[in-house]
C-alpha cells in the first residue's frame, strides 16, 4: 500500500541482462504470467483465506489467529517482494498495474474490517485509513494525466505501521502487548493522516504545474501557427507583385516595339518625300 503499483511487472522469459534489469523490447514484450504477477495473485486468493482463518470458531479461537496472522503476514511479504522484483526487472504488464493496488488494499481493508466487526479495532481507525487509501487512489487518477506520484519515505513507513499494527491485532494479545499493539496502531494512524496530507500537496502542486505547462504548450502551437501564417500571407503578397511587374514590362516591351515601327515609318515617309522633291526638279 505504498501508492505506487509495486509489484506491476511481467516477465518475458528473457534472461535479464548485466545489472539484473531487461532492456526496453523486454518491458513490450512482459508475460502475465510471471513471478512478480503470481505474487500479486497468492496475495488476492490470500484475502478471503484471511478472512475465514480470522472468523473461524467464532473469531477468538488463539490457534486460528495466529494462522489468519500467518496469511497476513505472507501477504504483507509477498508485497514486498513482487516490489522489488517490478523494481529491478523494469517489467510492467497492464494486469499488474491494476492487480497489484487491489491487492493491498484488499488485504489491509479486510483485516481492519474484520477487526472492526470483532470489537478489536475501533471502527473509527478503520473509516481514517481507509478513506485515506481510497482518497489517495482517487487523487493519483486526478492528476495521473499530468505526473505520477512518487511513494515517499514516509508512506513506505506508513506501510511498515500499519502492517505491524494489524498484525499485532489479529494476533490475540494479552497485557502489555495488547497496550503495546494500541499505541503502534495510534503510530499508523498519524502516519496515515500526515502522509495522506502531504499526498494531497504534491497532486495540488504537480497538477498546477502540468495546467501551466499546458496552456505554455497550447500558446506555443498558437504562436507558431500565426508565424506560418504570416509568413504564407507575405510569400503570396511577394508573388503577386512579381506578376504585375512582369506583366508591366511586357507592356513597355510592346509599346518600345510599336515606337520602333513608328519610327520606322517616319523614316521611310521621310525618304519618300525626298525622292518626289528631286523629281519635281
Amino acid at each position: 500500500m505504498t501508492g505506487v503499483p509495486a509489484s506491476a511487472a511481467g516477465g518475458s522469459g528473457a534472461k535479464p541482462v548485466r545489472g539484473g534489469k531487461l532492456g526496453t523490447a523486454a518491458v513490450n514484450q512482459a508475460s502475465l504470467w510471471n513471478i512478480a504477477n503470481i505474487l500479486t495473485m497468492v496475495r488476492l486468493l490470500l484475502v478471503p483465506g484471511f478472512v475465514l482463518l480470522l472468523f473461524h470458531n467464532g473469531g477468538y479461537d488463539p490457534a486460528w489467529r495466529s494462522f489468519a496472522w500467518a496469511a497476513f503476514a505472507i501477504a504483507m511479504i509477498t508485497d514486498l517482494f513482487d516490489g522489488h522484483l517490478a523494481r529491478t526487472y523494469n517489467l510492467v504488464t497492464d494486469f499488474g498495474k491494476i492487480a497489484d493496488p487491489i491487492a493491498d488494499k484488499a488485504i489491509m481493508g479486510a483485516a481492519l474490517v474484520s477487526l472492526s466487526v470483532l470489537g478489536d479495532l475501533p471502527w473509527w481507525i478503520t473509516g481514517v485509513i481507509i478513506a485515506r487509501e481510497l482518497g489517495i487512489t482517487l487523487m493519483r487518477f486526478w492528476v495521473i494525466r499530468h505526473a505520477v506520484i512518487p511513494a515517499s519515505r514516509g508512506g513506505k513507513l506508513k506501510t511498515l505501521a500499519q502492517g505491524t499494527a494489524v498484525g499485532m491485532y489479529v494476533l490475540a494479545l494479552t497485557g502489555p502487548l495488547a497496550t503495546l499493539r494500541f499505541w503502534m496502531m495510534m503510530v499508523a494512524v498519524v502516519l496515515t493522516v500526515v502522509t495522506g496530507l502531504d499526498y494531497v500537496r504534491q497532486a495540488v502542486v504537480l497538477r498546477r504545474k502540468g495546467l501551466a505547462a499546458e496552456r505554455a504548450a497550447v500558446a506555443e502551437r498558437a504562436a507558431e501557427a500565426t508565424e506560418e501564417a504570416l509568413q504564407a500571407a507575405a510569400g503570396t503578397t511577394v508573388g503577386a507583385g512579381s506578376t504585375a511587374g512582369a506583366v508591366a514590362g511586357t507592356t513597355d516591351v510592346r509599346g518600345g516595339g510599336t515606337d520602333v515601327r513608328g519610327g520606322v515609318t517616319d523614316v521611310r515617309g521621310t525618304a519618300e518625300a525626298r525622292d518626289a522633291a528631286e523629281a519635281e526638279r
